[in-house]
């Protein structure tokens, strides 16, 4: 007889959700997952290439993603080798991004309900962008569970961009958690990596334009913002 009964022994699965520590807190992304502003950026992106002969890709998107202000746009220039200055092509992009942010601000699917779930929770959560501050003051005011936010990060906040660890290692010292026990939610690859790199238990939600991005590392990827699964760990 074996030395190890296997009857009812634990998938591999179930074993990391038994090593898992316990949930304090969490971070949320916000485009493109919370708020659908990806489709924004590309038409910035394309709108920017085009008047230099060029288009948007889903390449250069994913180099670009979760990066801020000059640091994406260099991404940009390096990839078309562009002759304009960071600031100039990003002085550019934040007037037509404004443009469209006032006209076609839309939530992401399931945004509503994760709140409710998030709220009844009663975990401290708080919002971690790359966005700009200015554009962050825009977009929060028009949602009622802004005023209950731990925390509000963005890209003025922090020296270094995702997929640098610096947001979420903030962010978890907002929430005064261990960054093991804060739970990130993250629809893109680079955003997916700082998370895993500051060592916060990470779920990828991705979005139509985030889905061909790699996200190896995180311990769930949803099918949206109401993927059962999803409510399950802050449940």
């Amino acid at each position: 007889m074996n030395d190890f009964d296997t009857t009812g022994s634990q998938s591999s699965d179930e074993q990391a959700d038994a090593a898992r520590k316990p949930v304090r807190g969490v971070a949320l992304d916000m485009d493109g997952l919370l708020i659908d502003t990806e489709r924004l950026y590309w038409q910035v992106g394309d709108t920017l290439l085009q008047r230099r002969g060029y288009r948007y890709s889903r390449e250069l998107q994913a180099r670009m993603m979760g990066r801020i202000g000059v640091s994406a746009i260099a991404q940009m220039i390096e990839m078309h080798n562009l002759s304009d200055s960071a600031e100039s092509l990003l002085a550019e992009s934040d007037e037509l991004y404004g443009a469209l942010l006032a006209e076609q601000l839309q939530p992401m699917p399931g945004l509503s309900q994760w709140m409710d779930s998030l709220r009844r929770s009663g975990l401290p959560f708080g919002l971690a962008t790359s966005s700009q501050r200015k554009f962050v003051d825009v977009i929060l005011p028009t949602f009622d569970w802004s005023d209950q936010l731990a925390f509000v990060l963005t890209g003025n906040d922090v020296v270094n961009g995702k997929p640098h660890p610096e947001m979420y290692l903030t962010a978890a010292e907002k929430m005064q958690v261990p960054a093991s026990e804060m739970l990130v939610l993250e629809d893109s690859g680079n955003g997916c990596a700082a998370a895993l790199a500051a060592g916060a238990q990470t779920v990828a939600v991705p979005s139509e334009h985030t889905k061909d991005q790699s996200f190896d590392g995180v311990m769930l990827i949803a099918d949206s913002l109401l993927d059962p699964r999803l409510h399950e760990l802050i449940a």
